[in-house]
């Protein structure tokens, strides 16, 4: 952990976080993953939870008003590392994705009848969430241009579209889905609108989990293709105000590729410990391990070198964002997106490739991170995006200065 980011409070988490991941998630995260018995893993799925609120550790993201513990974003980051090192970390705290990005999300803007009916049983844990808004027609990079629309009849929204990517829906309570409410809307910014459907709703139609590099992933891993056939929804469901949908969407991911990015770190971490592991303990002779060679120690101070440089650039701009809010650290946020998702395909392809042939088996939870994680790279902002935003940024001073 980075002295310079941790506070006392983390300082006494993180060993328990630790603890709990190692002892009470880590043996069971293979079986988990393992879609044949989905009832059966949500027993699991809950035991763990009521472990996690009787240890303390519940929610580190809400506040103790809302039975959190009340970690600010950078303390947050630091736990959240902790938990990335298994699928399931996140999952047994109630701050996975896209559960923790919409609580903040309603926190922040929804009415309190929307708080009440929706946003406090997502914190208890008693319900999940899914975000709509990528859609298979058009660029998933440029928001601003959907198809999906939310036309308002009296009291009500009547909503057509087609999603995809809206990750977790297989069983979850209610959607935050980004439609066209203001198609005449001078700005392409303000044509967009957030408004909460729940999945019992008439004409919300789930199509399929899609195949992820051949696997549909289970129900909490899941990314789904999602149709919405005249959903009436009441006016009441809407988030903040109509045309605000681009504003919302920036404001939520900000801190979520935070969230993200520290995730992307512990599983950095733990393919590393396993590579080290292998590397110390395989022998390739009588008296040689894969350690002893140059290439496998290249390997293993290139991941070590570069974990730590993108922890630092992750806690950095979390602390920004503290201080200065989302929109002041854009710049930081799109170098941690594109940097940490480059790191965690260079860290996994190594010590998949340390491991040999056990290393793209389902043995190892590296095989599973290598299908899932190459994402990383794609939403959120794909590499390039980021990469003209960084470099716009940059330029923008240069072309000032010659004026």
């Amino acid at each position: 952990m980075i002295d310079l980011f941790a506070t006392t409070k983390v300082q006494e988490l993180i060993p328990k976080y630790v603890t709990f991941i190692e002892e009470e998630v880590i043996p069971i995260e293979l079986q988990l993953l393992d879609v044949s018995d989905i009832n059966a893993h949500e027993q699991q799925l809950m035991k763990l939870r009521e472990k996690a609120k009787i240890a303390g550790l519940w929610a580190p993201h809400l506040s103790q008003s809302h039975g959190g513990l009340g970690l600010n974003l950078v303390e947050f980051a630091q736990v959240s590392e902790v938990m990335g090192m298994t699928p399931f970390g996140h999952y047994a705290f109630n701050c996975q994705a896209p559960d923790i990005g919409n609580m903040e999300l309603l926190e922040g803007y929804a009415s309190n009848d929307i708080k009440s009916a929706f946003l406090a049983p997502l914190q208890e844990g008693k319900i999940r969430s899914c975000f709509s808004m990528t859609e298979p027609e058009h660029a998933g990079s440029n928001p601003k241009y959907l198809s999906t629309t939310a036309v308002k009849h009296g009291d009500y929204y009547v909503i057509n579209g087609h999603k995809w990517f809206t990750s977790s829906a297989d069983g979850a309570a209610f959607a935050i889905v980004m439609a066209v409410t203001n198609p005449e809307a001078e700005s392409p910014y303000q044509r967009a609108s957030m408004i909460v459907v729940p999945t019992t709703t008439d004409g919300f139609e789930l199509v399929r989990n899609i195949p992820i590099m051949g696997e549909a992933g289970a129900r909490y891993v899941s990314h789904a293709e999602v149709r919405y056939n005249n959903c009436k929804v009441p006016a009441s469901h809407l988030i903040h105000e109509e045309g605000q949908g681009f504003m919302l969407a920036q404001q939520r991911l900000g801190p979520g590729r935070i969230h993200h990015c520290m995730r992307w770190i512990g599983i950095c971490e733990r393919a590393l410990d396993l590579m080290c592991k292998r590397a110390t303990k395989r022998k390739i002779s009588s008296k040689e391990v894969l350690g002893d060679k140059q290439t496998i120690q290249n390997w293993i101070a290139e991941s070590r070198t570069e974990i730590d440089a993108a922890r630092l650039l992750v806690l950095h701009a979390a602390h920004k964002i503290e201080i200065h809010g989302s929109k002041a650290a854009k710049q930081e946020i799109s170098s941690i997106k594109y940097y940490v998702a480059h790191v965690l395909q260079q860290v996994l392809d190594r010590a998949i490739q340390v491991h040999g042939a056990m290393g793209i088996t389902d043995d190892l939870i590296l095989s599973w991170w290598y299908r899932h994680e190459r994402g990383a790279r794609i939403y959120d902002g794909p590499d390039e995006v980021h990469k003209s935003v960084i470099a716009r940024s940059v330029l923008k001073d240069y072309q000032t200065k010659e004026q």
